[in-house]
């Protein structure tokens, strides 16, 4: 499975034949604790336990991104997404990384 960082981000975005997403897999509190805005991906919130019975809703010809608070939870998603014939990437690190690397105005939590 393909880790990037929250750095490296935009730049994948930027090589993906079409647009990308962002599946945040957290929970809906730690979304409103601290959220990604990138501009190069529409983000999709889909708490990891909903994936396999709202698998239909996520758009197999659009390259993916999974991110979570510390990088554990998308990295199983981004596992199970790449079974299912998605072409996926994980965000090491998660949203704590991305505080750190990218925008230090989301909240650490």
């Amino acid at each position: 499975m393909q880790q990037i960082t929250p750095a490296q981000l935009n730049d994948w975005a930027a090589q993906q034949a079409s647009r990308p997403v962002l599946l945040d897999v957290r929970e809906a509190w730690e979304l409103q604790t601290a959220s990604a805005r990138p501009d190069s991906l529409d983000v999709v919130h889909m708490p990891m336990q909903t994936i396999p019975a709202r698998l239909d809703e996520l758009d197999r010809s659009r390259p993916m991104a999974c991110l979570c608070h510390h990088g554990a939870r998308s990295q199983q998603v981004a596992h199970f997404l790449a079974q299912q014939g998605f072409e996926v990437v994980n965000v090491a690190g998660g949203i704590h990384a991305w505080s750190l690397q990218v925008d230090p105005t989301v909240p650490v939590y």
